[in-house]
């Protein structure tokens, strides 16, 4: 029995002096691990360049090979193009979905590798009109979109578009 205990305290202590070891070099193998799978939060500009801290706002972030589009409106970019014009819903769209176009490229993406959109009108009566300019967009099929009605946008814009991209193109990939 002494022999079968003390070859039990002899592994135990063994044990226990490898223990802290592999605690410390899991931790740290582990730590490296994720370090080198990180994906990276990219903020841009709409340029594609890196955001300035100074805005609370960022229109695009490239994370994981996806691209999230802010919220776009008619004057996102201070496109005053309608200025002196009676703006209808086809203007805007156009404006909004060429902002949109210009992110999504800015992030590595193509209008072909949006995965998502959701589109806000102030009235739901422009839902025709959105759709023709919409089509135009899209010649190869749309992605998967969310179309809601409400009181107001900011900016006066008669629609606001957000959506989510796939990065397809690694070289434009955050810029």
């Amino acid at each position: 029995m002494f022999s079968t205990m003390s070859t039990r305290r002899g592994f135990a202590a063994r044990l226990a002096a490898l223990v802290p070891g592999l605690g410390i070099a899991g931790m740290a193998s582990s730590r490296a691990a994720a370090d080198e799978g990180k994906a990276v939060v990219k903020k841009l500009d709409y340029e594609g360049k890196p955001a300035k801290s100074t805005g609370f706002i960022t229109p695009l972030i490239v994370h994981d090979n996806v691209i999230y589009i802010a919220g776009q409106g008619a004057h996102s970019r201070g496109d005053d193009s309608d200025k002196g014009k009676q703006p209808d819903i086809e203007m805007h769209t156009r404006m909004v979905m060429e902002n949109v176009k210009a992110l999504v490229e800015a992030g590595g993406g193509t209008m072909d590798s949006i995965l998502q959109l959701t589109v806000f009108l102030t009235k739901l009566d422009d839902y025709d009109g959105l759709n023709k300019v919409f089509k135009t967009y899209f010649p190869n099929g749309g992605p998967a979109r969310t179309c809601v009605a409400v009181s107001a946008l900011p900016g006066q814009s008669l629609v606001e578009i957000n959506c989510t991209a796939a990065v397809v193109n690694v070289a434009k990939k955050g810029a």
